[in-house]
């Protein structure tokens, strides 16, 4: 298993629990949480980031089809789409800028509202 694959397990495990330590074990101390590329105030730090996941709150529980798209020792992008049943949808490509130690010390979230389908078609709800 790759590095950029143990990150994304423990970013999914995290998502799911949001225990602290599930957090810490994926975010550097100085990490930077950025929720869009041009955000003007992202998340810096551990402490920041872990009471984020604290209290953020999902309309639903999300749905995720994630994986590693490309890596090297120093950065991943992952892909993929998560939904949350009866609200938005979402295509993802993230940025994982990884420390040394395996855990991220900068993350940027580059997504799109996937169009609903139309009530007529198959895949409507």
């Amino acid at each position: 298993m790759t590095a950029a694959q143990r990150w994304l397990d423990g970013y999914i495990r995290a998502w799911e629990t949001k225990d602290p330590a599930d957090v810490r074990a994926i975010f550097a101390d100085d990490a930077e949480y950025w929720f869009r590329p041009d955000d003007p105030s992202p998340l810096r730090g551990i402490d920041a980031i872990v009471e984020m996941w604290r209290t953020e709150r999902e309309p639903t529980a999300p749905q995720h089809d994630l994986r590693v798209l490309i890596e090297d020792e120093r950065l991943a992008i992952v892909t993929g789409t998560v939904a949350y049943p009866g609200h938005e949808s979402y295509a993802n490509l993230w940025e994982v800028h990884l420390a040394p130690d395996g855990r991220a010390r900068r993350f940027v979230e580059w997504y799109m509202t996937l169009a609903k389908p139309a009530a007529d078609s198959p895949d409507a709800d």
